[in-house]
């Protein structure tokens, strides 16, 4: 406590001239000008009390220094000034009411200059498998008015484009928000749509199912993104099931159109393998129990005949391992196409489909095997039934003569 006092009349003592008191009952006043010449005459001292905020309001000064006390509350009223003008900055650097900006105090956020991926535009891209194959010529002939010619030499798709046709290339103009769609349809079956909204993908696939053959009892489906970024550095960037461009041209289309169309029907030879490695297991579990083998072989034969065809498919109409001429004329198309390969693992689908077919093929020629021996046990078994007769007939006809002779 004495050093508090002590404190206040130091206080007092130093700074005699700031303040003026006719009567301890009179209020206390001050001018300004004392207070200004203090702060550009005396700097700042070297161990201060900073008790005020950094922004210091005239009215609060006035409050203070008009409060009616005794002399020792003059004196600590005094030093409630002081303190106060001791936390400003040197003179010239803040002005009395100048606002504190959030950047000031922390309370800026410097992820509002980033702006999420999430929100950017983005084209929807939805794949489809549901036939084993299409007419692609009766196709086009019905939809002259939107076959967009092809680039390469690649035969086996076509490219439809819905919306505006007034611009085929669509290079520098954004896709996303527009109401331009594009259908890239697969001799094999698939269907990519491009910026296709969800309630209109069944009319679409009505215009190709008219010319498809081979209906599929369940549909197979996929979704991608496409993101158009203009000022994207890069020409390509990957992402969590999207990629980003700089732009998104016909080219870019028919490449990201061919490996998704490719991923969709994999994914259907993949089931369709995995449905008779099942079967497979099935059989081997039951010879395993009851050692016997009921398999006809009419059914075998048809499980060899949809192995062989599935492995055909995967090779030639899919072309898994021809590349797409439009990545071999351009670099950034290849790398797309490389990337997409990548992004949907085809090449290690396509291993381990063909590891499924050779043990489908392992399992065909051991029950081959077994089926053969069968008909060679029947054989066999068929001759030694007609060695038999032959003996039995032979020994008739020796008995036969004999009882004549007698």
């Amino acid at each position: 406590m004495w050093r508090t006092i002590d404190a206040q009349l130091r206080a007092a003592r130093l700074f005699p001239s700031l303040f003026s008191s006719s009567s301890q009952s009179q209020p206390l006043h001050f001018s300004l000008k004392p207070i200004r010449t203090f702060l550009t005459t005396n700097p700042k001292p070297r161990h201060t009390l900073y008790l005020a905020p950094k922004t210091l309001n005239l009215r609060t000064i006035f409050f203070t220094a008009t409060t009616t006390a005794t002399d020792s509350i003059s004196c600590a009223a005094s030093l409630t000034v002081v303190r106060c003008v001791s936390s400003f900055s040197p003179a010239g650097s803040l002005d009395w009411n100048e606002p504190v900006s959030c950047s000031e105090v922390g309370e800026g956020n410097g992820d509002d200059d980033n702006l999420d991926e999430d929100n950017k535009p983005c084209i929807p891209v939805r794949a489809y498998f549901f036939s084993t194959s299409v007419d692609l010529r009766s196709l086009v002939e019905q939809n002259r008015q939107n076959f967009i010619p092809p680039t390469s030499r690649m035969t086996n798709y076509v490219v439809l484009k819905f919306g505006n046709l007034s611009e085929i290339n669509g290079l520098g103009a954004s896709l996303s928000g527009s109401n331009c769609c594009y259908m890239v349809v697969f001799q094999y079956g698939s269907i990519v749509l491009f910026n296709v909204r969800e309630h209109e993908v069944d009319g679409y696939l009505k215009i190709v199912q008219k010319h498809a053959t081979g209906l599929l009892p369940e549909m197979r489906k996929d979704e991608y993104e496409v993101r158009e970024k203009a000022s994207l550095n890069t020409w390509m960037q990957g992402g969590l099931d999207y990629i980003m461009l700089q732009y998104l041209s016909t080219d870019g289309i028919r490449t990201i159109g061919s490996v998704l169309g490719q991923s969709i029907a994999l994914d259907y030879y993949v089931r369709q393998v995995d449905g008779m490695v099942a079967e497979f297991t099935d059989i081997n579990r039951e010879m395993e129990t009851t050692g016997k083998f009921k398999m006809k072989r009419k059914k075998l034969f048809q499980l060899v005949g949809k192995a062989n065809s599935n492995l055909a498919d995967v090779i030639l109409k899919l072309g898994l391992f021809e590349r797409s001429d439009i990545a071999w004329k351009d670099a950034k198309y290849a790398q797309i196409w490389e990337y997409l390969r990548d992004e949907f693992e085809l090449t290690q689908r396509f291993a381990s489909l063909d590891f499924k077919l050779k043990f489908v093929e392992h399992n065909i020629r051991f029950l081959q095997e077994i089926l053969q021996n069968r008909k060679s046990d029947f054989l066999e078994w068929l001759i030694i039934a007609l060695i038999g007769a032959e003996i039995l007939l032979s020994v008739y006809d020796i008995v036969h003569r004999s009882a004549l002779n007698l």
